[in-house]
C-alpha cells in the first residue's frame, strides 16, 4: 500500500522551490553594527582598503656598470648539445640529424625583459551559513564585530597567490532553516511523498502490452519503489543536513593576487614572443618595495617607457580594488641564438633561447609523426 505523507506536518513540500541561496532572506537576519549594508546591498560587499604611505623614490643609478654585464655566448658545441638534448626528449624526433648536421651560422642577440609585479590583498564580506550542530555560538552578545581591515591574518609569502576564508568574530546567529522551515526533511519531488512511483516497464498497467503474464519488474503491482528517496517519501534537507537549524555568520574572503606587467624588447629573429616571455633570464636589476617608482634613465629607452607604462597601469586600476602590499620590478637579459645548419643538401633553422638553452625548432628534418609539439 502506498504511503501518503500529505497529512504529516513534520515534512514540508518544497518540490518546486528553487535551490537555497547563499544566505536566507534578509528579514531573517539581525542587524550588526557596521554591517547593516550587508542586508541592503545584495548580501556581499567589497571593502576598500585604507591608504598606505608611499614608498621611497628610486634613487639615481649608474647604469653603465649594469650594461657591462654580458651573457655568455653560445658556441657551436653548445648549440649542437642543446639540439641533441631537445630531440632526445621527443619520441618522434631522430637524433641522427642533430649529430650529423653542419652548423653554418650563429646569429646571437641579447634581449631585455622588464617585469612589474604588484602583490595585492582584497577583502570581501558576505553572509553564509552552515548546519547548526549545537556548537559554540560567537554572537553579538560577546562583543562588536571588528571592521574587516582590522582583522589580523597571516599574509602568505610575497607574490604567492592565495585565497582564504575566515569567520568574522561576534557575527554568528542561529536561525531556523529557511529551506525546510525547521523540520529537517522535505517531501520527495520524485514520488510526491508517496514512496512509490508508476512502474516504468508496464506504465502502471501491471502487465505489458499484448502479454498475459504480470509485469516482472513490479510483480504485477504497477508500482515501483521511488529511487529518489529509496521509498521513504521524504528526503533529508540538503541545506541543514537534517539539523533543522542553521548557524549564520559573516564570512571574510581574502584574496591575495599577483598582477604582472611584462615587456620584452624587439628582436630581429623569427622566434615567437610568447617563448621569450617565459624564458629563463639573467638578472640585471631588481627593485622591490611597498611602492616602486618608474625607471627613467635606462640606456634602452623602451625599457624606461615600459616601466613608466606598467606602473601607471597598475596605479590606475589596482589600488581602487585592493591594498597593495608589495611591488617588484626587474630587468633580465635573455640570450637568443638563431642557428642555421645544413643537412643532406638542405638548410634549416632552430633557435636557442634563455640561460637554460631551451630550443625552438622551425622544421626538423628527421621527424616521423605529429605526436610531439615543437616547443
Amino acid at each position: 500500500m502506498d504511503r501518503d505523507l500529505s497529512e504529516d506536518d513534520s515534512v514540508v513540500d518544497l518540490s518546486f522551490e528553487a535551490e537555497s541561496p547563499l544566505a536566507p532572506p534578509a528579514e531573517l537576519l539581525e542587524r550588526l553594527p557596521s554591517y547593516d549594508w550587508l542586508l541592503e546591498g545584495g548580501g556581499r560587499q567589497i571593502f576598500f582598503p585604507p591608504l598606505e604611505a608611499p614608498g621611497r623614490p628610486l634613487e639615481q643609478r649608474c647604469w653603465s656598470s649594469f650594461m657591462e654585464h654580458r651573457v655568455p655566448m653560445v658556441t657551436e658545441q653548445m648549440a649542437r648539445e642543446a639540439l641533441l638534448s631537445f630531440v632526445s626528449s621527443k619520441c618522434c624526433y631522430g637524433s641522427t640529424a642533430a649529430g650529423d648536421l653542419i652548423i653554418q651560422e650563429l646569429k646571437q642577440q641579447t634581449l631585455c625583459r622588464y617585469r612589474l609585479e604588484t602583490f595585492t590583498e582584497s577583502r570581501i564580506s558576505e553572509w553564509t551559513f552552515q548546519p547548526f550542530t549545537n556548537q559554540s555560538v560567537d554572537g553579538p552578545q560577546r562583543g562588536t564585530s571588528p571592521r574587516l581591515w582590522d582583522i589580523k591574518v597571516q599574509v602568505p609569502p610575497m607574490f604567492q597567490e592565495d585565497t582564504r576564508k575566515f569567520q568574522v568574530p561576534h557575527s554568528s546567529l542561529v536561525k531556523e532553516c529557511h529551506k525546510c522551515h525547521g523540520r529537517g526533511r522535505y517531501k520527495c519531488s520524485g514520488c510526491h511523498g508517496a514512496g512509490m512511483v508508476r512502474c516504468p516497464s508496464c506504465s502502471g498497467a501491471k502487465r505489458k502490452a499484448k502479454q498475459s503474464r504480470r509485469c516482472p519488474m513490479c510483480s504485477g503491482s504497477g508500482r515501483r519503489r521511488c529511487s529518489t528517496c529509496s521509498g521513504r517519501g521524504s528526503k533529508t534537507c540538503a541545506t541543514c543536513k537534517g539539523e533543522k537549524k542553521l548557524l549564520h555568520f559573516i564570512q571574510l574572503v581574502i584574496v591575495w593576487k599577483n598582477s604582472l606587467f611584462e615587456f620584452v624588447t624587439e628582436h630581429r629573429l623569427n622566434c615567437p614572443g610568447e617563448l621569450l616571455a617565459k624564458a629563463k633570464g639573467e638578472s640585471l636589476f631588481k627593485d622591490e618595495n611597498t611602492m616602486v617608482y618608474p625607471i627613467v634613465d635606462f640606456p634602452l629607452r623602451e625599457i624606461s617607457l615600459a616601466s613608466q607604462r606598467g606602473i601607471a597601469e597598475h596605479s590606475a586600476t589596482l589600488p581602487s580594488r585592493a591594498r597593495v602590499l608589495q611591488q617588484r620590478q626587474t630587468i633580465e637579459l635573455i640570450p637568443l641564438t638563431e642557428v642555421h645548419y645544413w643537412y643532406q643538401g638542405q638548410t634549416y633553422v632552430y633557435y636557442i633561447y634563455g640561460t637554460d638553452h631551451r630550443v625552438y625548432v622551425v622544421d626538423y628534418p628527421e621527424r616521423y609523426c605529429c605526436g610531439c609539439t615543437i616547443i
